[in-house]
């Protein structure tokens, strides 16, 4: 009977499904011991099938967990972490189109969602609502329905304000301990790193929703995080006329900035004393700062190598210090290059009787650098506004006579601006070939007259700098044309003076008194031609002549 008892008691204990064997998602991991959590639970502890049903990947069921399609869920994670921080992780879940979740936590489906302005209320209908089930059952007053207001591992749902309306339960896994709490449709929480391994993880979660007998999975999602003994850092590089920041090739004779970013999103090293010690690698020496940004100049071309490291003095409580024991993390980085130095951080305590205690952690940055000569300065010096032939007679055409210091450009390119260089009007790009000096003429025709703002920029493989003037280009089209009019007005003035001068020649010819009848008469007969003319455009005139008043043919 013994016997009996005991193989009945293992066959039960088989069948019991523990977290370790639902959220391990299949993969098989060893039963070991790890530093507890804190706030977190045992990965061995059972798992209430009933109201938490498992299924396995590829289960029909997953088909109908959800009405209008499929949940998927998002985990994201903020680390890697330095050891003694905290990580933190966030997780969303999206619902399939049109269903969102409101503000009483059920899930509703909008007609014509993708329509603007947005659904009107009459136009939404309930997908999951949770607050009419409650409100029916009174929820926690059933006895029946009171029992699904716990967790997988039987402990009750805390009571906070609100706690109605968390309709899904997340279970989280990792360093072989779960962690569970209710949520809406994104949820996000925190975990201090001081007793976990060193090294890389698997953070995992499942989602459940309320159902009415029980509470159906609907996602799964996994992340990995980090946590390390260095200091996670970036550095950021900028320089004036670099043309691209990202392939590590610098200018000679200009300056460089350095920006230090610490990754360290919980705040973690506050209250610590950051130290910054620069090794540029061109022989300048050691350069100790406590600012996270400077700048050097290099003033020789070539290669060289750049090693930073970054000191944080901590202060901790004074008492026994047990470090974690250190993975291999060669293979993790800290925001710097593939070149960055992966040596083992250190780690001790210094009790100091007026500071306290204090822990030093490490943080390495390494870089290569090229510095080549580079274009370093542009200058115009003449603009010059050009004779236009006929073809050119819509255009204005400038030429601007550019210099430039370093290497010779391989291109130039013109910005054509408004006054205030602000609203861009026409951009011009040309490839150009120097053999000698920077010396070149550029060209540029303007259609319209006015001020505008040009920007010239001379560039080359790994640099590029820029001039600007303010240029107030004359209207050529309306200058031309008054010149035009001002031409035929001369030679129309000086045929008008060449007729006059024959008509005068021809007409008033010296002739003597004595003449024959024959001439009298025709001359006569010409003076009354005048003389009738003279009377229609001048009539005072011949009112006043006497001698006309005896002719013929005068009215």
């Amino acid at each position: 009977h013994l016997g009996f008892l005991l193989l009945a008691e293992a066959v039960l204990c088989a069948a019991t499904i523990r977290f370790q064997d639902v959220l391990s998602h299949g993969r098989s991991s060893p039963v070991t011991s790890h530093k507890k959590l804190q706030g977190w639970s045992s990965d061995q502890n059972k798992w209430n099938e009933n109201l938490y049903p498992f299924w396995e990947d590829g289960d029909p069921r997953w088909k109908d967990c959800w009405k209008g399609g499929r949940v998927t869920a998002k985990l994201d994670t903020d680390s890697p972490a330095l050891v003694g921080s905290n990580v933190t992780f966030a997780v969303m879940l999206q619902f399939p189109k049109c269903q969102k979740e409101d503000n009483d936590g059920n899930i509703i489906y909008e007609r014509n969602c993708t329509q603007d302005p947005p659904a009107s209320q009459d136009q939404q209908v309930y997908v999951y609502n949770w607050t009419e089930w409650i409100d029916n059952c009174g929820w926690e007053n059933c006895t029946g329905n009171h029992s699904h207001n716990v967790f997988p591992d039987g402990r009750p749902f805390p009571h906070y304000p609100g706690w109605r309306r968390r309709n899904f339960v997340y279970v989280f896994h990792t360093f072989g301990q779960y962690y569970q709490r209710t949520g809406g449709y994104s949820v996000m929480f925190s975990v201090n790193t001081a007793n976990i391994t060193l090294g890389k993880h698997v953070m995992t979660v499942s989602i459940y929703r309320r159902g009415h007998s029980a509470y159906v999975p609907i996602a799964r999602a996994s992340a990995i995080y980090v946590v390390t003994d260095k200091i996670p850092i970036l550095v950021s590089m900028f320089q004036k006329h670099d043309r691209n920041i990202s392939d590590s090739i610098f200018i000679k004779d200009s300056p460089i900035t350095f920006d230090v970013k610490i990754h360290d999103p919980s705040y973690y090293l506050n209250n610590s004393a950051v130290s910054y010690k620069w090794n540029f690698g061109d022989g300048s020496g050691l350069f100790v700062a406590s600012s996270s940004t400077t700048s050097h100049t290099y003033t020789l071309q070539g290669n060289f190598t750049l090693n930073l490291t970054v000191q944080a003095i901590i202060p901790v409580p004074c008492g026994p210090v047990t470090p974690t024991a250190p993975l291999p993390t060669s293979a993790v980085m800290t925001g710097a290059s593939s070149n960055s130095d992966s040596s083992a951080a250190v780690e001790f305590m210094e009790d100091n009787p007026n500071g306290g205690c204090h822990i030093y952690r490490n943080g390495y940055y390494r870089a290569g650098i090229s510095v080549v000569e580079g274009i370093l300065e542009v200058n115009i010096i003449q603009m010059t506004s050009i004779q236009m032939t006929e073809s050119q007679a819509e255009n204005s055409l400038v030429d601007f006579v550019v210099t430039c210091q370093g290497s010779l450009p391989t291109d130039v390119c013109t910005v054509v601006s408004d006054p205030t260089c602000q609203v861009s009007k026409s951009v011009v790009c040309n490839p150009i070939i120097i053999t000698d000096e920077c010396l070149l003429t550029i060209r540029r025709a303007f259609e319209e007259p006015g001020t505008y703002c040009i920007n010239i920029t001379l560039g080359d493989d790994t640099s590029q700098a820029l001039a600007s003037a303010l240029i107030s280009v004359n209207g050529g089209s309306s200058s031309r044309t008054t010149e035009g009019v001002f031409i035929f007005l001369g030679l129309l003035a000086v045929f008008v003076t060449i007729g006059a001068f024959v008509l005068y020649k021809r007409y008033k010819q010296y002739k003597p008194i004595e003449r024959s009848t024959g001439q009298a008469e025709n001359q006569e007969g010409l003076n009354a031609y005048f003389s009738s003319f003279k009377a229609i455009f001048f009539p005072s005139s011949t009112e006043r002549n006497p001698l006309l008043k005896s002719k013929p043919g005068i009215v």
